[in-house]
């Protein structure tokens, strides 16, 4: 098989006519360069060089594969540098998937905004509650809530102190009233998320953030697995939902929703962005990762 580095030797040794010359312009032993020449000329099955104790001449065939050696290295630096500059310049096509709450009312608008500053970005969605495997699914980045148990991913925090919020909407709570005890919620509709056809109905609260958590059986008449539809039911008046701050944020601030009892605190619901390793933390990831952290600040 063809050595890079042979080729190199060869070329910069017909350019110099010696090859003592091109050792030490490739801070090479003679020897080393000597051995390079050989074996290319092995590999290829014929000489190169004629070579005599006073001089070194190109061959006819050498002449001839010379024009080749040179178009090959000159394609395989022009290779080398469009990865360098893919690298530094902002762009390409990032294939990402996220949870639909958050990604249909927050990230999706948020991407927006980003596309606009770099327009040489380009996106591929996947916006869905189900978590994906990515190292099955065509996925570059996975905008995931919670802790991170798969330790071979590289997570890149976007919102570390995100947590859920017991949130209902001004014409429930003036119809049923105003939680004054979290045990209260066994008698109100909770609007439940599922996973996998398993409900989350088991609701953990903390005094405060040293404090154990106090876990609270709620029920209700309503359960999706879409976390998007939850959050509709809660800002329609259907009950009390338990979800990712983040998420409600833009109902929060408008006043479709309203915090319930806002000083005790809601499970973590950390957000990070995860890759599935070090080489595709690009320029391009690093910059959207920045942005959206700071989205995540200011919501």
């Amino acid at each position: 098989m063809l050595r890079l580095d042979d080729l190199t030797v060869f070329v910069r040794t017909a350019d110099r006519g010696s090859l003592s010359a091109a050792a030490r312009e490739l801070e090479i032993s003679p020897a080393l360069a000597s051995a390079s020449v050989k074996r290319l000329e092995g590999e290829l099955g014929f000489r190169l060089f004629a070579r005599t104790t006073r001089s070194l001449r190109l061959t006819e065939d050498g002449e001839h594969y010379l024009r080749h050696a040179r178009e090959a290295l000159r394609l395989l630096k022009e290779g080398h540098d469009a990865l360098i500059q893919g690298q530094e310049t902002l762009g390409g096509t990032l294939k990402i998937s996220m949870p639909s709450d958050l990604g249909r009312n927050m990230m999706v608008g948020w991407l927006d905004q980003f596309q606009a500053l770099y327009p040489k970005v380009s996106f591929q969605l996947s916006i869905s509650d189900r978590v994906s495997d990515m190292y099955r699914q065509p996925v570059d980045i996975a905008i995931r809530y919670g802790r991170q148990e798969d330790s071979s991913l590289v997570a890149l925090p976007l919102a570390p102190d995100n947590r859920r919020v017991l949130v209902a909407s001004p014409d429930y709570i003036r119809q049923h009233g105003k939680l004054k005890d979290l045990n209260e919620l066994l008698r109100h509709n909770c609007l439940r998320f599922m996973v996998e056809e398993v409900i989350h109905d088991r609701w953990s609260f903390y005094r405060n953030a040293a404090a154990e958590p106090l876990a609270i059986h709620v029920s209700g008449n309503r359960s999706a697995d879409d976390a998007d539809v939850v959050r509709r039911w809660a800002v329609a008046g259907m009950g009390i939902a338990y979800k990712s701050r983040l998420d409600l944020a833009d109902d929060i601030r408008s006043g479709r929703l309203h915090i319930l009892m806002p000083d005790i605190l809601g499970e973590p619901a950390p957000l990070n962005m995860l890759c599935m390793h070090r080489a595709q933390i690009t320029p391009t990831v690093l910059q959207l990762r920045d942005f959206l952290r700071m989205r995540c600040e200011q919501a």
